[in-house]
This record gives structure tokens, C-alpha cells and sequence, in this order.
């Protein structure tokens, strides 16, 4: 019973880690503007 638990473990584990790997996320789209004041570049 454990050797089974822990087969199922390391499955869900390389799963997880070939899911990640795999999965083209889209960038985040939201536009940040920052306002840097002229003393910065002085």
C-alpha cells in the first residue's frame, strides 16, 4: 500500500512539473504607466 501511495505521489509530482513546463501562459496585458520625476535623471 505505501509503494503504491508513493508511485502516485511521484506521478503527481512529474505531472505537475511536465504541466508547468508545457503551458504557455499569456503575459499579463494590463498597461502600467509610471510617472518619474525630472529630479531622478538630474
Amino acid at each position: 500500500m505505501v509503494k503504491i501511495v508513493i508511485v502516485l505521489v511521484l506521478a503527481l509530482l512529474v505531472g505537475g512539473a511536465v504541466f508547468l513546463a508545457t503551458w504557455d501562459m499569456p503575459p499579463p496585458t494590463a498597461t502600467v504607466e509610471k510617472v518619474i520625476p525630472n529630479d531622478h535623471f538630474k
